[in-house]
């Protein structure tokens, strides 16, 4: 590793142990995928993945108190994933007694750490920090140390910002540090696409389906995709965003993807073009059969594949302002065609608390309520966590929570009937 004179002299200790041994994880962890140099963090915030008060976490509990003690805090502030629980969503005794003393019993000590360490603010817990309304949005080029899959792979490719998929921990002890191992995602050569994905759909196709078919063909790789644009509109706009949001959440849990070019959308296919593909690329063509394939080969998981569904989460990753809106509007059409007032299935829509309370700023919010669907800013992969709730037959239009838990995938237009008509698939 090419360390500068002020790395080398933090690694051999001379602004303390923490930050030498800090320094020292992570020239091995870039050692490790042939990183030569570190690089400076140049973003203004930091994201951390790791937001939840897990018992079993002790020894980053401890970590974290080395850290305040010797004075060795983030250099940025930053925001952290959803919050593991919410008293409005649905549970009953017995999943709370085990949320509370079995899993994130210590949720409110690791918050007043987190908070010391150099949280945002309170309510800085989202999986979707990018959003204006949150204020974490990091501009084309700058350099991040972040590790939340989705989030990963939207600052990549929907904002050009650069970070690798780091793993939890490596994500603060880049931001405490103030640099990153220089590899993958951070160098141009990194950022060419290996794949070449052709849309053929005769209609715009489901954004977590088309993400997870990608996802699982292209894994680790960059694809570059030629054809979605028609259906985006041709510009980057909040529509846009937000249907790349749940795509790269798909294309980053159903694969391994952290980072995605779609040819006149995203911020360096427009600067670059055709220039981001790498020699002998390989072809995957994505037309209505193969998203039908794709879709058929989800597992159901649920000891009774016919049960009704007793939950209904939507925004995994959490949901932009513009689906709060827009699914305000098709339940209460979908209600209203079928005679009804109130959703038949528990539902859930998750979002950033700071996209909520704008949200509650609009007429839209009493009307959602009005339908029985209830908005949180948990987090549905740790709730569907507990035992009881793995058990529980829970429907979500997310293909990050369906590959993460017993969660059972439906498209968008089949979840609302669901729960608008009621019954079970």
């Amino acid at each position: 590793m090419n360390l500068t004179k002020e790395q080398q002299a933090i690694l051999d200790g001379e602004k303390g142990d923490v930050l030498a041994r800090i320094m020292k994880t992570l020239i091995r962890y870039g050692e490790l995928f042939g990183a030569d140099a570190m690089v400076p963090v140049t973003s203004k915030y930091n994201h951390l993945v790791t937001s939840f008060g897990l018992k079993a976490l002790k020894p980053v509990y401890e970590l974290m108190d080395k850290l305040i003690e010797a004075g060795n805090l983030s250099t940025q502030k930053f925001s952290a994933d959803p919050r593991p629980l919410d008293s409005n969503v649905p549970s009953n005794f017995l999943q709370n007694f085990i949320f509370k003393n079995f899993m994130y019993s210590r949720q409110e000590e690791y918050e007043v750490q987190l908070n010391q360490l150099g949280l945002m603010e309170k309510d800085a817990f989202t999986c979707t920090c990018y959003m204006d309304e949150v204020g974490n949005t990091p501009a084309m080029g700058e350099v991040l140390s972040w590790s939340e899959s989705s989030a990963v792979v939207y600052a990549n490719s929907v904002l050009g910002a650069r970070c690798n998929r780091n793993s939890g921990i490596i994500d603060l002890m880049g931001s405490v540090l103030g640099y990153v191992p220089y590899f993958g995602l951070l160098t141009d050569e990194g950022r060419k696409a290996k794949w070449i994905v052709k849309i053929e759909t005769t209609k715009k196709p489901e954004a977590q389906l088309l993400g997870s078919a990608i996802g699982m063909k292209v894994m680790e790789d960059v694809p570059y995709i030629v054809g979605l644009d028609k259906w985006l509109g041709g510009e980057l706009n909040d529509a846009a965003k937000t249907y790349l949001k749940d795509f790269g959440a798909a294309t980053a849990s159903n694969g391994a993807v952290g980072l995605y070019h779609v040819e006149n959308i995203t911020p360096e296919a427009v600067q670059m073009g055709e220039s981001l593909i790498e020699e002998g690329a390989q072809v995957y063509v994505v037309d209505d059969a193969e998203l039908e394939r794709v879709y058929k080969s989800y597992p159901v998981i649920w000891k009774n594949k016919e049960a009704r569904p007793k939950l209904c989460f939507m925004g995994c990753p959490h949901m932009s302002l513009e689906q709060l809106t827009d699914w305000t509007g098709k339940i209460q059409e979908a209600l209203k065609a079928e005679g009804k007032t109130k959703v038949c299935i528990p539902t859930v829509f998750t979002a950033a608390p700071a996209v909520l309370k704008k949200f509650e700023e609009t007429p839209y919010a009493a009307i959602l309520k009005e339908t029985g669907v209830i908005t949180s800013y948990i987090c549905p992969l740790m709730y569907m966590n507990n035992p009881l709730s793995e058990k529980m037959p829970v429907i979500t239009s997310s293909n990050k929570l369906r590959t993460y838990t017993s969660a059972r995938y439906y498209t968008d237009a089949e979840i609302l009937e669901q729960i608008t008509k009621g019954g079970g698939k």
